[in-house]
This record gives structure tokens, C-alpha cells and sequence, in this order.
């Protein structure tokens, strides 16, 4: 599967999954208290130069920060039409704050460190019949396969390009949800063989 992690080694990278993981639980919840254009301002500049200072490491996130670009203007829009132009700043700047952390943290963080702190903090529900290895398994690949959506939509649209000399756009979208049902396919085929479940 693909992965948006960077093998650029920055100085976030060397900060452990367990405090990054939650850095950005405190910090979203804290973008999502502020409630005015000032603040969120302030909040989603300095996620930006974060985000920023990770330098090289930026790279296998450019697809996506052009969706998320896309995203912002058509909420702006949205906002605009209902005449609530403040609430669609507010809406975006939210957004686009949050979202910087959130790919931040994928980029410097492989999935297999996330997945053992996920472990770590669901442990103490063991006795509650819950399994701490399974359900971090399952946050682990939901967020895995979130990469490898994206991943998957760039070489998709890299090789339209290349042979068309545009973007392939909604073009992409049947042969995307086949690789992504071949990839769910073989991953389930894997976990089946190797947890005998």
C-alpha cells in the first residue's frame, strides 16, 4: 500500500508518535474552541509554518494540499451564496488549521508507531472485553488506507497525464475504486491468512 510518510528526516520526525498523536488531539480541540477570524488566524498561520518548516518532507503532500485548497474555496463560495461570509472564513480557516497538523503528523509518523501508542491507550479496556491489538489494527488501516487513496489518485492521474498531457480528473474515478477494492481485497486476504479470523 502507499504512504504519504516522507523518508526526508526532519526535526519532527524524531519527536515520538505518542506525543505528536496527542499534540494534535489538544491542538485540534483547541482550533475547534476559537471562534473568531483573529484567532483562527493566528491558529492556522502557525499550523502553516509548521507545516512550512518540515521542508523537503513537504512533497508527497502537495496532491493533497491542492484538494484541500479546492475544499476551502468551495465552502467559501457555499458561504457566500447564503450571504454568511464570516462563518465561511471561520468554517475554512478551521479546516485548513486542523488539517496542516493532521498532515503533518502523517508525514512524519509511519503507521506502525501510531498503531502501538493506539495499543498503549486502549489497553486499560481489555477488561471490558475490548482487544486493544485488534481495534488499533483497524484505526491503523483506516488511516493506511486513507493514505493510499491519495497516493493512488496521484500515480493514477501522473500516468493520464503523461499520456494525454492533462489531468484526468473524474476520469480517474473508476479505475481508482478498482485498485482501491483490489487493495481492500488482498489486504483482507492477508489479515485472514495471518489471524486465522
Amino acid at each position: 500500500m502507499g504512504s504519504l510518510y516522507s523518508e526526508h528526516r526532519t526535526w519532527l520526525h524524531a519527536v515520538p508518535a505518542g506525543w505528536k498523536l496527542g499534540l494534535l488531539v489538544l491542538l485540534s480541540t483547541g482550533i475547534f474552541w476559537l471562534s473568531t477570524p483573529l484567532a483562527l488566524g493566528v491558529a492556522c498561520a502557525a499550523s502553516a509554518l509548521l507545516f512550512v518548516s518540515l521542508g523537503a518532507a513537504m512533497s508527497p503532500a502537495i496532491r493533497l494540499l491542492k484538494a484541500l485548497g479546492i475544499a476551502a474555496a468551495l465552502v467559501l463560495v457555499f458561504h457566500a451564496v447564503l450571504q454568511q461570509p464570516v462563518v465561511g472564513l471561520v468554517s475554512v480557516l478551521r479546516m485548513v488549521a486542523a488539517s496542516l497538523l493532521s498532515i503533518a503528523l502523517t508525514l512524519t509518523t509511519r503507521s506502525g508507531d501510531l498503531q502501538t501508542v493506539l495499543e498503549r491507550l486502549l489497553k486499560p479496556l481489555a477488561p471490558l472485553g475490548v482487544r486493544a491489538d485488534r481495534f488499533a489494527l483497524q484505526l491503523a488501516l483506516m488511516l493506511r488506507f486513507i493514505e493510499h487513496f491519495f497516493v493512488a489518485w496521484k500515480r493514477l492521474d501522473d500516468a493520464y497525464r503523461l499520456r494525454t498531457g492533462k489531468g484526468g480528473g473524474l476520469k480517474l474515478l473508476a479505475p481508482l475504486t478498482i485498485q482501491m477494492l483490489q487493495t481492500a481485497r488482498r489486504v483482507a486476504d492477508t489479515l485472514d491468512v495471518r489471524l486465522g479470523e
